[in-house]
């Protein structure tokens, strides 16, 4: 899904590129990233090698020029020219090797990295701490919800300080929409790299599972001129702010890099991947990891801001843990954590089910929604015969759940959508298993 860029994007963009000493990069992993580039993406041309490694195309040219130098690579001669008169170029049997030999190293290649020690200055210029979140813009990601009287009084301080958050109540009541409007409520744009350097190790870091790329619009008439000169630093892709989330697969492992021994590269980790952004970990408590462990793995860092993560080699180095963390939760959070823990976790919204009153609207909202007509008499018996059998409480999973029972009754009997009692009855078979032994 491509979004609008907001205008807020170019007050923390990362400064553009003017020459190869800025990309904070030795020389050595330059010429390497781009002979592996060549080698594997076959591209040929100026422009295209630009494109390939996120380089503008002055600095393209410098280092192409350097690789001809050093008898690395070497132009096609006109012949292959284009369209475009853009001179091509191919690795001389020295290029191979030399690429053939640093693919052995490490199998990366493509855009070059961002030194991790720039990159943590740019996660500060967008820091999510920094996000100014108003009431307005909270209930405008939740207006589709019906939500319980005082939740966003206490959700907003809590989102808009950028500050970990438990939410916590019984199954069914809208935990995940409410997690999820909390992401969509944060609706401006940050710049996410490709990949970091970090002691010569490259970690990819851009996820299209997780970022969703800005797309501006670009007219067919812009040259390759008109893109080398970039406005920001062309290693970062502008993406809407991230989310991760998680459930009962999360472990801990996922928190770590992932390193291919197979390639020799690593992948950022989910939580360094959720940076400037959210990360949401549903149904705590699920997971094989006992839920203690795993509210351990955050504490530190969202108490100072950073994250220690490790290469295969055991060293050890900092990255900035820049990210909102929402935990939600069925059980009750002292069941689950001891006091430590409790204490850490900054804000603990419990999240209940609706009273009468709300539950009727979310009814009549999924209703219409599902294209079920609402009858008086079907309402009356759910509410008078069916919901005190279970106390009257009212899940905000159930509308939806028994408006789908219905329509697959209807379809079934080859008649129109519509509620009648006797639906609901044979809807609310399927909703709750009546105890019972079986004989085996």
């Amino acid at each position: 899904m491509n979004m609008q860029v907001t205008d807020n994007s170019a007050a923390f963009a990362p400064p553009a590129l003017r020459k190869l000493t800025d990309t904070g990069l030795t020389i050595v992993m330059m010429r390497d990233i781009v002979l592996k580039t060549i080698f594997r993406k076959n591209v040929e041309q100026v422009s295209e090698i630009a494109k390939a490694v996120c380089l503008p195309i002055p600095l393209t040219t410098e280092l192409i020029d350097m690789l001809r130098d050093q008898n690395l690579l070497q132009a096609t001669g006109t012949l292959h020219a284009t369209s475009s008169n853009e001179m091509g170029f191919q690795l001389t049997d020295g290029g191979k090797a030399r690429a053939l030999d640093a693919l052995s190293q490490s199998e990366y290649y493509g855009a070059m990295p961002v030194p991790l020690e720039d990159y943590k200055v740019q996660v500060k210029r967008q820091s999510i701490r920094d996000i100014k979140l108003t009431r307005d813009m909270l209930e405008a990601s939740m207006g589709h919800l019906i939500l319980p009287d005082g939740l966003i009084d206490q959700l907003g301080p809590a989102v808009g300080s950028g500050r970990s958050v438990l939410m916590y109540g019984p199954p069914g009541n809208g935990k995940s929409s409410i997690a999820e409007g909390i992401r969509a409520a944060m609706g401006d744009n940050i710049y996410v790299p490709h990949a970091l350097a970090y002691a010569g190790q490259v970690i990819t870091v851009f996820d299209p599972i997780v970022h969703t790329p800005v797309m501006k619009s670009e007219t067919s008439e812009q040259t390759s001129l008109r893109r080398s000169a970039s406005k920001f630093d062309t290693r970062y892709l502008l993406c809407t702010r991230p989310t991760v989330m998680t459930g009962g697969e999360l472990n801990l492992s996922m928190l770590d890099l992932n390193y291919n021994a197979v390639s020799r590269t690593y992948q950022a980790s989910l939580q360094l991947k959720s940076t400037g952004g959210v990360f949401i970990v549903d149904d705590l408590g699920r997971q094989e990891e006992p839920p203690q462990a795993l509210i351990n793995r955050w504490i530190v860092p969202m108490e100072v801001n950073y994250d220690i993560l490790a290469l295969q080699s055991g060293e050890k180095f900092e990255v900035p843990f820049d990210t909102l963390v929402v935990f939600s939760t069925n059980f009750h959070p002292n069941e689950i954590f001891d006091q430590a823990a409790l204490r850490r976790i900054f804000f603990k919204v419990k999240i209940d089910g609706s009273n009468q009153e709300q539950f009727l609207k979310i009814f009549a909202m999924v209703a219409k929604k599902k294209g079920v007509p609402l009858d008086e008499a079907s309402l009356i018996h759910m509410l008078k015969k069916k919901y005190p059998t279970i106390d009257n409480i009212y899940a905000n999973y159930h509308p939806v759940f028994l408006c789908d029972q219905i329509k697959a009754i209807c379809d079934f009997e080859g008649i129109p959508y519509q509620m009648r009692p006797e639906f609901i009855d044979r809807a609310w078979e399927n909703l709750y298993v009546r105890e019972e032994t079986i004989v085996h």
